[in-house]
């Protein structure tokens, strides 16, 4: 059944039935995706604009597909290539896409807080394709939905998320998901990437990766960016690695039918060696096909549609 809600822009303060709604609805999508046809009309006549001012391959493409296996007319704008370029507001463009037909708007933002902001000026849906620091929601649905499908159930999980804990938006919509599913989520990273304020939202906050690691059922690695080095805010990516990456030796401490996710893109060797990316454990490629499927279930789930 439709979620009574226009948007999606986080998961903070989400409650458990409507994630367990649209975790569900995308185990009916992922149906579709699967079935001969890989085809449904459920929004046959409905326009998705995806409005990215910052690049991403895995999460447009991903939206811009979901939408197609629904049948909806779909538009990519990248700001680099749009009148953003010329000074156009960000309220200004979305009056436009609205009054060109659009009926969902996917925005990815530098800023925290755009998504809202759009939100409240138009008509469309907006869903949340990461502002700045704040959140991802999609990411964090298809990440548990992947959990789900593996374990059956996300209550009682414990869910290690290591790494650039301060700047990721990937970490903070995981955290308020899962924790609204009953998870219990550990988050370890370098001291100057670590907000500790985190621990009020329920998580275990540590400096010390092999004790996050430990009797973990699923263990996450965040891509380290390299602008951090340059800010001073860790030693060198060399010194990341040998203390914070997730190898063979470190992931052995977690529980044997554990699994190895990442956001993407991977830094191999960095925050995660090759060995483990591509090990048994990983199901990194499982998160991307599973990304189409939430998606879709959004998208369906926003329009007041329902899956056939």
């Amino acid at each position: 059944m439709p979620i009574k809600r226009k948007d999606l822009l986080g998961l903070r303060g989400a409650d458990a039935g409507l994630i367990a709604e649209i975790l569900s609805t995308a185990a009916d999508m992922k149906r579709i995706m699967h079935a001969p046809e890989r085809k449904s009309n459920l929004l046959s006549g409905k326009s998705v604009v995806t409005l990215f001012y910052e690049n991403s391959t895995r999460t447009r493409t991903s939206f811009e597909t979901a939408a197609k296996l629904l049948s909806a007319m779909t538009t990519g704008i990248a700001a680099s290539s749009s009148s953003v370029q010329k000074g156009e507001s960000l309220i200004d463009t979305g009056h436009t896409l609205e009054r060109i037909g659009a009926d969902y708007i996917v925005i990815r933002h530098p800023v925290s807080g755009a998504a809202k902001l759009l939100a409240e000026h138009v008509k469309a849906s907006v869903i949340n394709a990461g502002d700045g620091t704040n959140e991802h929601p999609t990411q964090a649905l298809l990440d548990m939905y992947t959990m789900k499908e593996r374990f059956g159930d996300l209550k009682g999980l414990r869910v290690a998320i290591v790494g650039d804990i301060l700047h990721s938006r990937v970490a903070r919509s995981n955290l308020w998901g899962l924790t609204a599913m009953g998870a219990h989520v550990t988050l370890a990273g370098p001291g100057t990437l670590l907000p500790v304020e985190l621990e009020q939202a329920g998580a275990k906050v540590t400096t010390d990766v092999r004790s996050a690691v430990r009797d973990a059922d699923v263990v996450m690695p965040l891509r380290i960016q390299k602008e951090r080095q340059q800010a001073g805010l860790i030693p060198s990516i060399r010194e990341y690695a040998k203390f914070y990456g997730i190898d063979g030796g470190v992931l052995a401490l977690a529980k044997p039918n554990a699994l190895v996710m990442h956001p993407g893109p991977i830094n191999r060797g960095v925050e995660i060696a090759g060995s483990v990316a591509d090990g048994p454990a990983s199901v990194i490629n499982d998160q991307v096909e599973n990304g189409v499927a939430v998606r879709m279930a959004l998208l369906t789930l926003l329009s007041g549609g329902s899956a056939q």
